[in-house]
């Protein structure tokens, strides 16, 4: 038996074609009865309305991407469960909640699987200054909005995740354990919160009068990247005692290469990262990180993208970000209370 078709409806309901698409759209009026005995025939009939022509009709497809341009290795890593699953996972319950479907789709504006994709809007995670995702959508003119303000873009709303702010925290708790030769390890690339971490440790060693060891590391290849260049300046400067790794993968690689330098960690060594995530709490020892309540972050950027969809331009705050102190930088028997 063939699919019925809009026509059929029509014809068995006693209406025009135009009404039943009134009746399933509610662009127009229809009476209440007429609406309701249309449903019901079509129940019977087995018609469903055509999705594409819905979205033809409302402009709508009811679906919203999520994407980034870290490395999968940042993003993701071998627990498949890192900041931007994490992030996806919340924002995915967030549309669902709103009867929308959320697409997470690949780095790259090249990609064949999206290429010619339509999504009513995007959440872009950290995205670099001059971003090529955010080109590529801008020329579409697909709605966007940013997890974590975008360097030089204040016009793209945006939830900011207080970086600087996370940044301090995690500078602060160290020195408040002892460190006085504090290493820092953060991406290369132009995302606001390796800048914002950037000068927050610069203000940190100024403050604390100590001479800067920063390392600004390639996010490729991340744990390896930050295991090597930390076995390096381990041996060159053994007076670093603390490590503030503004990812959790230089983190672990960090941790890696204290153990191959026969530094005890916490005992000689202090080291603390920025996202509270499964590599942060499967190290050994279990890294001191932040928790940067990204549910609730994920949360405000959909309804902030909703807004953008709807033509309201706004931004968020996302909440104080909340330290994690754990083994890596606390001195067994002692915990981080003042």
């Amino acid at each position: 038996m063939r699919k019925p078709t809009i026509s059929d409806l029509a014809r068995a309901a006693g209406v025009s074609v135009t009404t039943v698409s009134h009746a399933f759209s509610g662009r127009r009026h229809v009476d209440p009865d007429t609406r309701d005995r249309i449903q019901r025939l079509a129940d019977q009939l087995g018609y469903h309305p055509s999705s594409t022509a819905r979205a033809l009709r409302s402009g709508r497809t009811g679906i919203i991407a999520l994407a980034s341009s870290m490395p999968f290795a940042v993003a993701a890593g071998p627990s498949r469960l890192g900041f931007l699953m994490e992030i996806a996972a919340s924002a995915a319950m967030s549309a669902l909640t709103r009867d929308l479907a959320l697409c997470l789709i690949p780095p790259h504006p090249s990609a064949q699987s999206y290429s010619a994709a339509s999504f009513d809007g995007v959440i872009l995670v950290e995205p670099m200054r001059d971003d090529p995702l955010v080109a590529h959508f801008e020329a579409r003119k697909t709605p966007i909005v940013s997890i974590g303000t975008v360097a030089g873009r204040p016009d793209i709303p945006a939830v900011d995740i207080r970086s600087r702010q996370t940044a301090e925290m995690l500078l602060d708790h160290l020195a408040g354990q002892g460190c006085r030769q504090v290493a820092a390890l953060i991406g290369a690339g132009s995302r606001t919160s390796q800048i914002e971490s950037i000068a927050a440790y610069e203000a940190f060693a100024a403050r604390q009068q100590i001479r800067p060891r920063l390392l600004l590391l390639d996010e490729e290849e991340a744990e390896e990247t930050a295991y090597g260049q930390m076995c390096d300046l381990l041996h060159s400067d053994p007076e670093i005692d603390g490590i503030f790794a503004a990812i959790d993968a230089f983190a672990t690689g960090a941790v890696r290469a204290a153990r191959q330098r026969g530094r005890a960690i916490p005992q000689s060594l202090r080291i603390v990262t920025r996202y509270d995530g499964l590599r942060a709490k499967l190290s050994q020892p279990p890294l001191t990180a932040v928790d940067l309540h990204l549910p609730a972050v994920a949360e405000k950027a959909v309804t902030l993208l909703l807004n953008q969809i709807d033509g309201h331009k706004g931004a968020e705050m996302a909440d104080l970000p909340e330290l994690v102190a754990r083994g890596s930088s606390l001195t067994p028997g002692t915990d981080d209370r003042p």
